[in-house]
């Protein structure tokens, strides 16, 4: 498959085998790569002997998932990212802890490395019935890049919980700083130090006042205890040096590694594993820009085909169930399927 049917290709679902699929499109030809394969041996996908996930050994189910896996990083872009989620399974009792061998095994080649894993914490797991173990409730979305440029917008990412914790915000205070102020009067800083002290502080007061900042906090010598033990370090070397240092605090939300959200059940999916849209577009809108062109290889129901339309990225899909791909060509026709972002 060449490069103009490739971009003939946008916006489609296509029916067939992923690897065959893979092979004809050239290097280089995707901003984002998100997909969630088949669990090994855990759901019936409807596929027979179709398809990943049907393999007799657990060996087995890691070489397809990753021959797969580097086909998705020969046709990723210098600056793109691959997201694949992926499900764990018992065996004889014990967690196989699938999805980090296939991480470990990743990683293993130069020409890739491991960004984040998002761990996705359900609101609604599935109960078990084994009362001699706790539920499971979280899934790895493990975040790979081949190049240090990868596309990353921090800001883009959660964003409507920045937007909840500005409104909530409180004026700065007029006393801000008056405890600081007062600190290095009285502390055994030099006349020069307690001058570029009250100078910096001054600064940080404004940039609170401002709106730059959120807020700060100021670590003077002598009255302060040093960070990390007192081990050498940039703020440390500060103090040591300047005999102050202030911490700027940005005041956006902390952007960490688990995002919660209850398993998706859409109307009329038969899909035995449909992952939450919400993940994928806050994901999407991570690691793409508008008009970039994802990929997913495991398209199942289109969860993720939906997520790129409603967010003004191009996309491609491949199936190789032909009911699955009926399926998801029906949501991308529903009127609903340009659905508002979930905000859980």
């Amino acid at each position: 498959m060449k490069l103009q049917e490739i971009l003939d290709c946008r916006n489609k679902i296509l029916l067939g085998d992923n690897l065959s699929v893979l092979k004809q499109i050239e290097n280089d030809s995707f901003d984002l790569i998100i997909t969630s394969p088949p669990y090994f041996q855990q759901r019936d996908y409807g596929n027979g002997d179709l398809g990943i996930g049907n393999e007799a050994t657990e060996g087995e189910y890691l070489k397809n998932i990753l021959t797969v896996f580097w086909e998705c990083v020969r046709v990723l872009k210098k600056t793109g990212a691959i997201v694949f989620n992926l499900g764990d399974k018992y065996i004889n009792g014990s967690l196989s802890l699938i999805p980090y061998k296939f991480a470990i095994q990743a990683t293993q080649n130069q020409s890739i490395f491991l960004i984040n894993q998002i761990t996705w914490s359900k609101l609604n797991p599935t109960p078990r019935q084994d009362k001699r173990k706790l539920i499971q409730a979280t899934e790895p979305f493990f975040i790979f890049a081949k190049s240090k440029d990868y596309y990353f917008n921090l800001d883009s990412y959660l964003q409507h919980l920045d937007t909840f914790h500005k409104s909530i915000k409180s004026k700065p205070s007029d006393k801000l700083g008056k405890k600081y102020l007062e600190l290095i009067k009285n502390s055994d800083l030099s006349e020069e130090q307690k001058i570029n002290a009250t100078k910096a502080l001054n600064q940080a007061i404004l940039a609170v006042h401002n709106g730059e900042i959120e807020g700060f906090r100021m670590k003077i010598h002598g009255i302060h205890k040093l960070a990390y033990g007192g081990q050498d370090g940039g703020r440390n070397n500060q103090i040591k040096n300047n005999g102050f240092t202030i911490i700027r605090i940005l005041g956006n939300t902390m952007k960490k590694d688990i995002i919660e959200s209850p398993v998706e059940i859409t109307k009329n999916n038969h899909h035995p594993a449909v992952y939450p849209i919400y993940i994928i577009q806050e994901l999407i809108k991570l690691l793409t820009q508008e008009g970039d062109f994802v990929l997913d290889p495991f398209c199942g129901s289109g969860t993720s085909c939906v997520a790129a339309r409603n967010l003004n990225r191009n996309y491609l899909g491949i199936e190789i169930n032909p009911e699955y791909v009926n399926l998801a060509n029906n949501r991308m026709e529903e009127p609903d399927s340009k659905q508002q972002e979930l905000f859980i």
